[in-house]
């Protein structure tokens, strides 16, 4: 495979992009802008689930047994619903928090009731070297969907650095750069990276035409 197919792989997963280095930022890139227009990818209960798969939060197994479950239930619409009005209040919290601002109390209070109601739990891993914890999620109904992704805006908000988070230059993704210098401006050489090159260097061309 070479780089450039590597790198378009990377960024996409079952139809999903994952170009922002951080979960809830991945969570917020869930609603890009296609030709101008925003395009919801978390249609339904079915798409969340995959969402979550693609990020590495359920395994097949645990996909599968909740979405046998609860599939077309009240609870999983609502859920969906609840997460999708969750990223738009994450969006505006972030971009003022890009900005400087401070964070808002009601998204703090938010986020610590999230935490609470749906914590994430911790587990012992030992090998014959050493030992450690992970975290540790394991879902068996719709709502406990909710505690990695307040955990991650959480992290996010406490310990990024926030002059290294920001959205893309050329479109609506966000993402924390990770890059050595930091001066990443784009979500992607595959999405935006190569528009943004292409427009430079025919714009040079036309400074150097008599």
């Amino acid at each position: 495979m070479t780089r450039a197919k590597a790198k378009l792989t990377s960024d996409w997963k079952d139809g999903f992009l994952f170009v922002g280095n951080q979960l809830a930022l991945d969570f917020l890139n869930t609603r890009p802008v296609q030709d101008g227009e925003p395009l919801e990818l978390l249609l339904d209960f079915e798409a969340l689930l995959r969402w979550f798969q693609a990020a590495g939060l359920l395994t097949p197994g645990q996909r599968a047994s909740l979405q046998k479950q609860w599939e077309g239930s009240a609870r999983a619409r609502r859920t969906v619903e609840v997460l999708r009005e969750l990223r738009e209040t994450l969006r505006n919290e972030t971009i003022s928090w890009e900005n400087g601002e401070a964070l808002h109390r009601t998204m703090v209070e938010e986020l610590n009731q999230l935490m609470a109601d749906h914590p994430i739990l911790f587990r012992l891993k030992a090998s014959e070297r050493a030992a450690s914890t992970e975290m540790w999620f394991a879902p068996r109904q719709p709502e406990d969907l909710y505690a990695p992704l307040a955990h991650s805006a959480a992290m996010l908000f406490a310990h990024a650095d926030r002059n290294r988070v920001r959205q893309c230059g050329q479109c609506v993704l966000h993402f924390q750069d990770t890059s050595k210098k930091g001066t990443r401006r784009w979500c992607s050489m595959q999405l935006c990276g190569n528009r943004l090159k292409v427009a430079a260097y025919a714009a040079r061309q036309r400074l150097r035409k008599p």
